[in-house]
């Protein structure tokens, strides 16, 4: 009789609240058999992990797979593949493996990359995806300014580039979210400036953490030193209330 395989469970954690992971999220951690985190490979910390500690049984075994910090795609590509197969050859066991991500398991997360791997390395195993609140979700619900309404648009945005997403725009969107702001928060604010467009504009630095801070002069948080959570949300105007939504 063939062994039965083993399902990868791949968690969003939340950005940093441990009260804000799913239940769901709960009760599949207290069924699996191992975690899977990413760490750098300068060391063994995990946020994700962290996030997570207290819904995780005694019975799981945690590993951190060890991720370079580095834009050499050639070298991203070789772990994920490596960490791929270290997680199918768990579930050809027939363990269940859960593998832990900040935020939302399908929003600029590993697990993405390393679930593509998996199911073209072994396509015949089961995954299930467990999605979690986002960076910029819990940032406006702390903010209590709603994302998008009416007949709004919101644009997710990657700032690793700085503001050069935001010109190349001919028609520019209601709301905009810029995440990985952290090493380009004065260009950001200069291609906001620029458009002329968005009076509403708040940077919000570790949200859900213990060391949070929302900062409404995007003028000082360009002049602070970069904190890689960091994560701006511009609005052309300021929602009074008067939608027929």
């Amino acid at each position: 009789m063939t062994k039965k395989s083993g399902t990868l469970y791949g968690i969003g954690v939340g950005p940093g609240d441990p009260d804000l992971i799913t239940l769901k999220a709960v009760k599949i951690l207290n069924q699996v058999d191992i975690v899977f985190a990413a760490a750098s490979t300068k060391n063994d910390h995990s946020l994700a992990v962290n996030i997570a500690r207290e819904h995780i049984p005694d019975s799981a075994t945690v590993i951190k797979l060890k991720f370079p910090m580095t834009r050499d795609k050639s070298e991203t590509r070789k772990a994920w593949k490596e960490h791929a197969h270290t997680i199918i050859a768990e579930l050809e066991k027939g363990r269940n493996v859960a593998f832990l991500t900040l935020g939302d398991s399908m929003t600029y997360s590993t697990y993405g990359y390393i679930l593509k791997h998996v199911l073209t390395l072994a396509p015949h195993l089961e995954a299930q995806t467990v999605p979690g609140i986002t960076s910029y979700q819990a940032a406006a619900a702390r903010l209590n300014t709603p994302l998008v309404e009416g007949e709004e648009s919101l644009m997710i945005v990657s700032g690793v580039k700085g503001g050069d997403r935001l010109r190349r725009l001919s028609a520019k969107p209601e709301n905009i979210v810029f995440l990985k702001a952290y090493r380009n928060v004065m260009d950001i604010k200069a291609a906001i400036d620029e458009s002329g467009k968005y009076p509403s504009c708040v940077g919000v630095k570790c949200c859900g953490h213990p060391d949070e801070e929302i900062v409404k002069d995007i003028e000082e948080l360009s002049r602070r030193e970069p904190d890689y959570w960091t994560l701006i949300l511009t609005k052309q105007a300021i929602n009074n209330g008067s939608s027929d939504e």
